[in-house]
């Protein structure tokens, strides 16, 4: 085990002093905010959070690490991920980069390979990865046409219990709505995910039964408890507009349960009256958006030997600025919908700040990679720095948002209550038996 930039005391009792905090993730501590930026020392006793008091009052005979201003942050929450998918590329890569490219290698992919054994091999690599860089919280889409959904369902069940005291887990059903019209196989993955403790999901597109299919998806989610997660949108197409359908069907059959849509892509390209109206909506039905910029960006507006015309996301600042909940995430891994990433939550915030323009003034910004997803998730007692939560944290070398937006931040230090965890990366090359070099 190697310790970064810093080694704090191996100690029951400790404090990382002189520490600057994201004020966007603290919870009960007043001090001087400076670009949303707060300084802090935080007592750390027995793995849980004991005290968040101004530089210099902890208590004196404590063992203490001095951040010389360096960031803490509580560990993330990446609230849309395909686990299911991840690192396929060298073994099926994208022909185009494009969005039906990527559709075609994934289902040949499924179809050829998507065995217990490799969805489990890569999954767990996937885990090693996002708790490595310092995350404790993760919702995964799983394809689940049949018989997929009960090979991957019973995959992630085995690793939300392997993984429980590290990674939280949960796990959203993702088929084509059109296929609600096979009954049987609708109540079997109903079943299967009410058994998982999931959610329902879906892709919706625009067709003259839309209305009808989402009113059945909603009455089966009430009807059996069910929160809905959706991919929405996920066009450069103006005329899709599944999205303010989504809303008019939660209010229409009144779901009173959660509900996330994901990407929103072609809102951005609808004109200013359209977009009002259904951002008005959104708020009004209580629909949680989450972006995904990274993904997006890659997909997006992608056509051979034309350069891009738009960076591929959903109206992020128009949503927040109406109330609704918005965070952003980091979809796939190396797979055809998207060849890169690591599952890092400070590489999706980085690159959030940068196409999304989330910066000038950076005041909230940290809160789409801790607080607004773990909230969105249900679970507020994580994404957050607050006396009594446990102290899953991160420590950066970093003390300003120059300094930790410029760098990957690969000397961070992760505390899983209160220590600090093994930071090795697994190694690609342990994929090669299943996806080849």
């Amino acid at each position: 085990m190697t310790y970064s930039f810093i080694s704090p005391p191996n100690a029951g009792r400790f404090v990382l002093s002189n520490a600057t905090l994201p004020a966007a993730a603290v919870t009960g501590y007043q001090g001087l905010v400076v670009e949303g930026l707060v300084r802090a020392d935080i007592v750390i006793a027995d793995g849980i959070i004991a005290g968040v008091l101004p530089p210099g009052e902890a208590p004196v005979e404590l063992a203490k690490s001095d951040l010389k201003e360096g960031m803490v942050w509580p560990c993330f929450a990446d609230m849309h991920t395909h686990l299911d998918k991840g690192h396929i590329w060298p073994r099926n890569a994208n022909p185009d980069g494009t969005f039906p490219g990527a559709l075609e290698a994934v289902r040949a992919d499924r179809e050829a390979h998507w065995s217990a054994a490799d969805v489990k091999k890569r999954m767990e690599f996937s885990l090693r990865s996002a708790y490595a860089h310092g995350t404790s919280l993760i919702r995964t889409h799983l394809d689940s046409l049949a018989p997929q959904h009960r090979i991957s369902f019973e995959v992630f069940a085995e690793m939300r219990e392997a993984w429980r005291d590290r990674i939280a887990l949960q796990a959203v059903a993702l088929f084509p709505m059109e296929n609600m019209a096979d009954a049987a196989y609708f109540a079997d993955l109903v079943a299967v995910v009410r058994e998982t403790g999931g959610l329902i999901g879906g892709v919706t597109r625009m067709s003259a039964a839309l209305d009808s299919q989402l009113d059945m998806l909603f009455r089966t989610a009430a009807d059996t408890g069910l929160d809905v997660d959706l991919h929405v949108d996920e066009t450069d197409d103006p005329a899709a507009e599944t999205l303010k359908a989504i809303t008019q069907a939660v209010l229409r059959n009144r779901f009173d349960g959660k509900v996330t849509a994901g990407h929103c892509c072609s809102l951005a390209r609808q004109d200013e009256e359209t977009t009002k109206r259904t951002v008005d909506l959104v708020a009004e039905a209580g629909i949680a958006i989450v972006s995904l910029p990274m993904c997006n960006m890659y997909l997006q507006d992608r056509y051979c030997g034309r350069t891009p015309r738009w960076r591929g996301v959903t109206l992020f600042k128009e949503l927040a600025a109406a109330g609704v909940a918005t965070a952003v995430a980091s979809d796939n891994t190396r797979d055809p919908f998207y060849a890169y990433g690591d599952l890092d939550p400070v590489e999706v915030f980085r690159e959030a700040v940068r196409i999304l323009h989330l910066d000038h003034p950076l005041d909230n910004a940290a809160r789409v990679v801790t607080t607004s997803p773990a909230d969105i998730l249900g679970r507020p007692d994580v994404g957050r720095i607050a006396v009594g939560a446990s102290a899953d944290l991160v420590l950066f070398s970093a003390r300003r948002w120059s300094e930790f937006l410029s760098r990957p931040q690969s000397d961070r230090v992760v505390l899983r209550r209160g220590k600090v965890i093994d930071r090795s990366l697994p190694d690609y090359r342990e994929l090669d038996s299943v996806v080849g070099a």
